[in-house]
Order: C-alpha cells, then sequence, then structure tokens
C-alpha cells in the first residue's frame, strides 16, 4: 500500500544480519545504528538468542496462550522482579500496538471511566484508539478520530511550547497536566499514557521531576499513569526501562520490540490492584506463545549475562559526548539529547531553529553509502537517530562519529 516508504531514494535490500552488523543483496556490510527501530537490542541473530529458539522450535512452535506451558509462566515471572515498583501481573500480545490498546483497556476497566490524558508529539500505534492518542500529525492517518481524548504540551525543552526555560520553568510542562484534566475533561480521566522519552518526537527526554509531578497530579484525581516502553524498553536508556530514571513507578506499563530480539512478543504489565480488575474472559491467540515466550527469556539473559545496561551507559556516554563535539564545528547541529544508547541530534538552518529535514535526509542517504545505517525522526523529521543495537562497541561508535563528521563537513553543514 502507499502508505509504506522507505527511507532511502535508493534503497538496498537487507538480506542478513549479524550482531550490529547487516548486510544487502550486493555482498554490502553496514554498521546498524538504528536496530530495526530499537528492537535488535541483543544484536541480530545472535546465537545465544538463536539457540534457544532452534530448540524450541523443536519441541513446541505454538499453542494459544489459553493452554499453559513454563515459559510463559517463567517470562511473566521475571518481568515481576525486573520492572519498576510493584509491577506484577502480565498480560502477553504481539505488538506494540496492541500492548498499549490493552493497557487502555485494563485502566478503563480498573477505574470505570473512559477519557485519557496523552501528550502531543506521542505515537501509541495503529490502532484506532491509540491512532487517536497519537499526537504526530503525520501519524494521525485515521480521519475519525476516537473522542474522550485530550492532548497535554510535551516535555520538549530544546522548543518549550510554552515558551519557557527549562532553569526557570519550574515544570510547567508537568502542571498542564493538572490544567488539562481541570478544562479539557470531565475531571475524572481513566488514565494518562506518556513513553518514557518519545521516540518519534525526536527523542524528546522529559526534564527532570517531571514524571514524579505528573504522577502525582493524576494521583489526586485517582487516575493511572500508563509508562510506554515500547522504544525505551531493555537496556536502551542505560536501565532496564527508561522510566526508572524519574524514580517512580507508573501503574501499568507497556512493552514491546527489544522484549523478542526479532521475534514478535509484547506484552502490558500492571500492579496486581489494577490487574485483577481484568476479570472477564481474555486471550491472545499469539501472545507469548511458546517461541516467543523463550525469545523473551533468553534476552532477558543476555542482557544479564553481557551486563548491556552498563555498556548502553558508556557507549551512549561517547556517543553523546562525540556528538557535542561535532555540534562545536557544524552549525546545523542545533540540540544533542539523548540516554544511554537513544540519542538525537536536531538539525536547524538557521538562529530562528528552522528544521533542516532536507540535510538529515542527505546525511543519512550518504551515510547509507559509505556503509552506516542511521535512523531519523522528529515533529519536522529533522532529527538524526541513534538507536543501534547494545552489543556496538566503542571502534564502532568512532566510526559513525568520523563519517558523520566527514558527509556534514563535504556538504557544507
Amino acid at each position: 500500500m502507499p502508505c509504506l516508504g522507505h527511507f532511502y531514494q535508493k534503497p538496498m535490500q537487507l538480506v542478513k544480519g549479524s550482531m550490529q552488523y547487516l548486510y544487502d543483496s550486493e555482498g554490502r556490510k553496514y554498521l546498524d545504528c538504528f536496530a530495526g527501530v530499537s528492537v535488535m537490542n541483543c544484536g541480530h541473530a545472535n546465537p545465544e538468542i538463536i539457540d534457544a529458539l532452534k530448540a524450541q522450535i523443536d519441541e513446541l512452535q505454538h499453542v494459544c496462550n489459553i493452554y499453559l506451558t513454563e515459559d510463559f509462566v517463567n517470562l511473566a515471572e521475571r518481568l515481576a522482579k525486573v520492572t519498576p515498583g510493584d509491577l506484577q501481573k502480565t498480560f502477553f500480545c504481539s505488538t506494540g500496538t496492541e500492548a498499549n490498546e490493552g493497557a487502555l483497556l485494563l485502566a478503563s476497566i480498573a477505574t470505570g471511566r473512559d477519557e485519557y490524558i496523552a501528550l502531543t508529539g506521542g505515537l501509541s500505534g495503529r490502532t484506532k484508539l491509540t491512532m487517536s492518542l497519537t499526537g504526530i500529525s503525520m501519524w494521525r492517518t485515521d480521519p475519525h478520530p476516537v473522542g474522550g481524548i485530550h492532548f497535554a504540551p510535551h516535555p520538549y525543552c530544546y522548543r518549550c511550547p510554552l515558551k519557557k526555560k527549562p532553569a526557570t520553568c519550574d515544570l510547567a510542562c508537568a502542571d498542564m497536566v493538572e490544567h488539562t484534566i481541570a478544562y479539557s475533561t470531565t475531571g475524572r480521566p481513566a488514565a494518562m499514557i506518556a513513553e518514557s522519552i518519545q521516540g518519534n518526537a525526536g527523542i524528546i527526554i522529559p526534564p527532570k521531576g517531571y514524571f514524579r509531578r505528573v504522577s502525582e497530579i493524576l494521583k489526586a484525581h485517582d487516575a493511572l499513569l500508563i509508562a510506554d516502553e515500547v522504544q525505551t524498553g531493555f537496556a536502551r536508556t542505560g536501565r532496564m526501562f527508561a522510566i526508572e530514571h524519574s524514580g517512580i513507578a507508573p501503574d501499568i506499563m507497556t512493552m514491546a520490540k527489544a522484549l523478542g530480539n526479532g521475534q514478535p512478543i509484547s506484552a502490558f504489565i500492571a500492579t496486581a490492584k489494577v490487574a485483577d480488575t481484568y476479570t472477564k474472559p481474555g486471550a491472545s491467540t499469539l501472545g507469548g506463545n511458546p517461541v516467543s515466550s523463550t525469545a523473551g527469556l533468553a534476552v532477558l539473559n543476555y542482557i544479564e549475562k553481557h551486563n548491556l545496561i552498563q555498556h548502553a551507559q558508556e557507549r551512549g556516554a561517547q556517543l553523546k559526548a562525540g556528538l557535542l563535539e561535532l555540534q562545536k564545528k557544524h552549525r546545523t547541529i542545533g540540540d544533542v539529547r539523548g540516554l544511554g544508547l537513544m540519542v538525537g541530534a536536531e538539525l536547524i538552518k538557521d538562529a530562528k531553529k528552522t528544521p533542516y529535514p532536507e540535510a538529515v535526509d542527505t546525511i543519512l542517504e550518504d551515510l547509507k553509502d559509505r556503509g552506516f545505517i542511521v535512523g531519523k525522526n522528529g515533529l519536522a523529521r529533522n532529527v538524526i537517530a541513534f538507536q543501534p543495537p547494545l552489543v556496538i562497541t566503542e571502534s564502532d561508535i568512532s566510526h559513525v562519529l568520523n563519517a558523520l563528521d566527514d558527509v556534514m563537513t563535504a556538504h557544507g553543514y
């Protein structure tokens, strides 16, 4: 369908992956700096994960989750241990959209309410409800969005929608959640859904204290906080989940992408108090099937065994520092932001911060021709996005930074 496009004017055909590398049909090798949009955290065709999947396929490939299988239970137990706060009970499904949809349903069941708060700049999914909760116009392709949804301004410090300065704003963006509840809703919202870091909006990092204050506001209204960790989960940001940087725990959390390292699996997990309200029958044909559950366990084992959390911290610090050095040299890099190995460089044309998406497209095309696959996002598609496999090395990051420098210099950016 014409809704599906490619990053590149001359797209290559990818045929093989090996840890942080991809190969095309002509045999060319690429350093993957996007990881299938934060999916392949443990690397492409990771032997430790693939071996576990092969062994499971030989034994039992699929039964629906209305039947008991061991790793289905084991994975739920592991998630209860590695998630923050009192998150305890999990429902498995197949995609991030499905996880968000399920979390929103659970919030409505638990509270008896049907209004939701979302953030501008957020991306929640492809179904009617999750698309209606998406605060990016290019992804809101449904001409008839669902009602009962209210948006608060997102915490975009570089382009503050409230025209504030981070040093003196006193978290005005967080206080706007209270304003939205008071003036746009009935005063009784079911929940607020928010990405712990907004990926598609351009790797938007909330200021320190943002989620703590938002959580306090929601609790005062008996509303729930749903943390969307679809892009940010599983060591990506230097913590197992990005919400942990805020020091608070949500009532419900969603996850997908890196949980399966390429195997389709997602989940939403909630506190027992919230989860135990979901009593009517519910199932997912493919959610948490034997192979997907095995993948989830293999991912958690690999992250722990190879200390990917610390690795993401160290390599992320190197990447961010390198981009900040390039910012001193290249006038078009307006802002560098990120946590762990989720880092963005926003390109601008001038002192007015005019977005420069044309430069991003040119740079990405040239980097591809040099053997580097780098992502892009942002409301104006003007942010170069680095979300590589967490197995990327110090020399890999040096190589891509040098290539970026060369490309920007060649074009005078």
